[in-house]
């Protein structure tokens, strides 16, 4: 990450998140990855409330495997089992599954609710969690694109425990 430059932060409007190098997290196959999610909110908030749910179902289908894949890089860099990045994860998986089923009941608003706080919500997850992870698959040698370890040795591949950490919030 070059840290030389002061990248202006990412800003949220009223349609959404704009991507900003303050995003970046220094891994660029995680960058691509948020870069997507991103887009996918901003177009889920430009989509009609009426017309959201096709595209909802794809972003949730993103989302799922936009977290899936950090977690299998957790696992394979011997990432810190007590820590609450997938927890944080799951959170948000249980919140995006539960609104399918308020938005066929009639709240048809529910998806752009939800779209519009994960705009808040994103930037520091990806400042904090996803930057850490990112800088930790680096200082172990991780290839994110190939999911590789230069030196595999060099890591005790984790389990996952959640949130042990008393750190966790």
């Amino acid at each position: 990450m070059d840290t030389t430059a002061t990248p202006e932060a990412p800003t949220s409007t009223a349609t959404g998140l704009n991507w900003s190098p303050q995003l970046h997290t220094g891994d660029d196959r995680m960058d691509d990855t948020h870069e997507e999610f991103v887009d996918m909110l901003n177009r889920l908030l430009a989509t009609p409330p009426a017309e959201q749910l096709p595209l909802y179902r794809e972003f949730v289908a993103h989302t799922v495997e936009h977290f899936a894949q950090e977690e299998r890089w957790m696992l394979a860099t011997g990432f810190s089992a007590d820590n609450c990045h997938a927890s944080h994860h799951a959170t948000i998986l249980e919140t995006l599954n539960a609104v399918v089923d308020h938005f066929q009941q009639g709240d048809t608003e529910i998806i752009s609710r939800l779209a519009e706080a994960l705009v808040e919500w994103f930037p520091q997850h990806a400042a904090s969690m996803d930057a850490g992870l990112a800088l930790h698959m680096k200082e172990v040698g991780f290839d994110s694109r190939t999911e590789t370890l230069v030196d595999p040795d060099r890591v005790k591949p984790a389990t996952m425990s959640g949130c042990g950490s008393v750190s966790c919030s």
